[in-house]
């Protein structure tokens, strides 16, 4: 069963696990098709999270919510925040991060930040805003607040920015890191998860949702010498 942050009328936000992708373009299995027949469908996924990535996704039940979350986004009233664990600190530890994404050339499944005035395939405009929460052993928790939605935006960003993410081997980001004291800690995954939501509930009020910090995730933390995040 997958877990449920609401069930309405309208809306549906779910706890998406690692190792289960949002959507699968051949029927395969995936979250939407899982909660389809847990709840009933169909569903339309308004935000998408890689497979390796954990938290709050949402789903329109109606075409009335498609439309409502469709405004809220053109109105810059969707809300997401992320926490992501870098394996580097950003400076400034507060900013915003706006290079352009593209289909990277050597790889098709993957994405590049773009320098300024560069040509790319499906070159979209990107935005994030950051801000670094707490650090440990060098690694940064960053709450990651995207602007845009272009695939693996954060994960691109993050790695242009100097700061992949734990575990996304990818994008540059290290699977294990050796401690001062000779430990060996593992990320076994991209660390990444959807924390906070709001947005409008499509009946003319507002969610607002949070999921907890995943096991592995804070248990990684935890072994860097970090406070409960």
């Amino acid at each position: 069963m997958i877990a449920l942050a609401h069930l309405g009328r309208h809306l549906v936000v779910a706890h998406k696990p690692s190792g289960l992708a949002t959507t699968s373009p051949d029927g395969g299995d995936s979250l939407t098709r899982r909660l389809e027949a847990q709840i009933g469908g169909p569903l339309h996924p308004t935000s998408r999270l890689d497979a390796e990535v954990t938290g709050l996704v949402t789903f329109a039940r109606t075409k009335h919510a498609i439309a409502v979350l469709k405004d809220a986004r053109a109105r810059g009233a969707y809300h997401r925040e992320y926490l992501g664990l870098a394996s580097a600190t950003p400076a400034p530890l507060e900013g915003e991060w706006g290079w352009t994404i593209a289909i990277d050339p050597r790889e098709p499944r993957l994405r590049v930040a773009l320098e300024p005035g560069a040509r790319g395939a499906r070159a979209q405009a990107a935005c994030t805003r950051y801000a670094v929460r707490a650090s440990a052993a060098g690694v940064a928790a960053l709450a990651l607040f995207p602007i845009t939605g272009r695939t693996h935006q954060l994960r691109v960003h993050a790695a242009r920015a100097g700061a992949p993410l734990l575990g996304d081997v990818r994008y540059g980001g290290p699977r294990r890191l050796v401690l001062d004291d000779g430990r060996v800690v593992r990320a076994p995954r991209v660390m990444l998860h959807c924390r906070r939501l709001t947005i409008p509930d499509a009946e003319g009020g507002a969610l607002e949702l949070e999921a907890p910090v995943p096991d592995d995730l804070a248990s990684l933390w935890s072994s860097l010498g970090g406070e409960p995040l």
